[in-house]
Parts: structure tokens; C-alpha cells; sequence
């Protein structure tokens, strides 16, 4: 607070107070009142009249700079007027008792809202880990079944579960502390898990494989990076150009590790790479292709961004994509 928003704001009082004073000293000197007496009058009101605003200006000052050091220094801002100091005036009091009690009813509402949320997610993870009965027992009813017919159902099957699981993962991108073990894993066997993982989508879009140099070992959370890995892999999968090759490569850069996943496919337009991580955005391609929710992307960016992974994306229109993670070192993963 300046002297100038602090006078600006007092303009009025001011102002009927001067008022105040040129009518009572009109008032004296029609009475008979001395120009002299007037003078000494003025000379002990004018000073005593600026100090008693000065003096408020102070004051109020220090009180707003306490009250902001202790707001700044609370992590949850919202149990600020449980914190702040006994008030000192009869105004302060009743402001700030309005403002606990709305602070308090604010806080409830964040409370059923993290407990409507809570019972969301647990419920979510329930009703995955219960479809996954269903889904198993289809697929044991595709063996019987002949082999083209086998094939198309397997291959649908296994876009249900990749649907099921992106499910599971943004219910738990909300509270991703609750299900991460940081640890050191080899980048050989996320990759290996998140190729089997969608085995069957890879096998049906006659995807090649290819994998280089990935015996480095990087510190994260195995199954989060493998989820991550999984929806690169699908991706490029959707959206494949001919003899689709994928190549999965490890690069060192000094303590950290990336992860290179390049494809040959239809690539994405250069206006659109820009949002591509957006919640869900589907682009051109998507709504070419079809069966693109947006979602798979935004999901990796949330969850790479807990896990401290860099994740950049690099395309040409026709020629192809790059996504590159990269993993931090594990002295940054320990501040987690």
C-alpha cells in the first residue's frame, strides 16, 4: 500500500474534515476570534491533522505486510484467517470472523470434493480390476473359435483392455503419490513389457519392431513408464504409413537417459503439434483415422510430468514422428 492509494482512499474523510475545520474557524472569526488566535488554532491543527493520517498510514501498512508474510508463508492459502493474529480493531474482528466462517464452509466444500473424488477413483479401480474377468474369459472363448474370426476378436479384445487401462491411469493421474515406486529398472524391460502389452494391435497393423542400444538403466516407476511407452506405441500404430517400422532407442546424456520411439508413419501437421498434449485433442488425423479419444497423449504428459520424464515431440507431414523421453537423474527423482 502507497501514501497515494492510502490518501486517494481516505479522499472524502479528508476532505469533510478540512471542510469541517474551515467552517468552525468562519465560525470563530465571525464570533470576534482574533486572526492571530486563528493562526495558532491552524498551527496546532494542520500538524496534529497530518499525524494522526501519517500515524494511520503506518500502521496500516505494517498490519497488511504481516498479514501478507503469513499468507505467503502457508502452503494450503485457504486456512489463512485460522493463522492470522488476534484483529485490533472492532471492524477488523467482524471482518474477519466473515471471513473464517466463509473460509471454513470453503473448506468443507474442498473436503466432500476430494471425498467424492476419492470414492470416484476407488470405484473406478474396482470396476477394471472386475472386467478384466470378462474380458479374459472372451479371450479364452477366441481359442476356439477359427483362426481369421480368432484374430479380429483378439484384436478387438485388446483395444477394449488398452481403453480399460488408460481408464485406470487417468483415475490415478489425480493422486499419482498413492500407486509410484521409483526404482531402477532397465529400459529394455519397460520396453519389452509395453511391446506385449499391445502385442496383438502391433501383430494386426503388421508393425516391425525394431530396438537399439536399450541396456541402459534409468531410475522410475516401471509400470507408469511402460503405460507411457504403450500409448506412444499405439499411436503409432493408428496412425502408420506403409511397411510401418517402429524404432525404439536409448540415448545417454550425461546423467540422464532418453528414450527415442521413432515411426515412418503419416506424421502430423506442423499448426497442430503444438497442441497435441492438450486434453482431448484429436487433430486431422484423428478424425481421419477415427477411434482417437484425445486422451492418450495428455495422459503421458500428465503422468511424465510427476515422474519428472521430459517428453518432446517432433513430426514432418508424411515422413514421420519422434517422441523423446527423456529420464532424470536419480538424485532429482528422490525429491519427489
Amino acid at each position: 500500500m502507497t501514501l497515494r492509494k492510502f490518501l486517494s482512499d481516505r479522499l472524502f474523510r479528508i476532505t469533510a474534515q478540512l471542510l469541517c475545520a474551515a467552517v468552525a474557524a468562519l465560525f470563530l472569526r465571525a464570533t470576534g476570534t482574533q486572526p492571530g488566535v486563528l493562526a495558532i488554532l491552524a498551527a496546532v491543527f494542520l500538524p496534529a491533522f497530518c499525524a494522526a493520517h501519517l500515524s494511520a498510514f503506518f500502521s496500516q501498512r505494517a498490519r497488511l505486510r504481516e498479514l501478507e508474510s503469513i499468507l505467503d508463508g502457508l502452503d494450503q492459502k485457504y486456512l489463512f484467517t485460522e493463522c492470522v493474529p488476534p484483529p485490533k480493531t472492532l471492524y477488523e474482528r467482524r471482518l474477519f470472523d466473515l471471513t473464517r466462517r466463509a473460509g471454513r464452509a470453503m473448506t468443507g466444500a474442498v473436503s466432500d470434493a476430494q471425498a467424492s473424488q476419492r470414492e470416484y477413483r476407488e470405484y473406478v479401480e474396482q470396476w477394471v480390476h472386475e472386467i478384466k474377468a470378462p474380458i479374459t474369459a472372451a479371450r479364452l472363448i477366441c481359442r476356439d473359435l477359427d483362426g481369421e474370426t480368432r484374430r479380429k476378436l483378439t484384436a478387438e479384445l485388446a483395444q477394449v483392455e488398452a481403453h480399460v487401462e488408460r481408464a485406470l491411469f487417468y483415475a490415478r493421474a489425480e493422486s499419482p503419490e498413492q500407486d509410484c515406486l521409483l526404482r531402477q529398472v532397465e529400459l529394455e524391460k519397460i520396453a519389452a513389457q509395453a511391446i506385449e502389452n499391445h502385442r496383438a494391435l502391433l501383430i494386426q497393423n503388421g508393425i516391425q519392431m525394431k530396438t537399439e542400444g536399450l541396456d541402459a538403466v534409468v531410475y522410475t516407476d516401471e509400470k507408469w513408464a511402460a503405460f507411457i511407452l504403450g500409448q506412444l506405441l499405439q499411436n503409432a500404430a493408428r496412425y502408420r504409413g506403409t511397411a510401418p517400422v517402429i524404432t525404439l532407442s536409448a540415448k545417454p546424456l550425461g546423467k540422464q537417459t532418453q528414450l527415442i520411439v521413432h515411426d515412418n508413419g503419416i506424421g502430423i501437421p506442423a499448426h497442430e503439434l503444438p497442441r497435441v498434449f492438450d486434453r482431448g485433442f484429436t487433430g486431422s488425423n484423428g478424425r481421419t483415422r477415427g477411434n482417437s479419444t484425445g486422451m492418450g497423449l495428455y495422459l503421458c504428459k500428465k503422468l511424465a510430468g510427476f515422474l519428472d520424464l521430459g517428453l518432446a515431440i517432433t513430426s514432418m507431414e508424411g515422413k514421420g514422428t519422434t517422441v523423446a523421453l527423456t529420464f532424470s537423474a536419480k538424485e532429482n527423482l528422490t525429491k519427489l
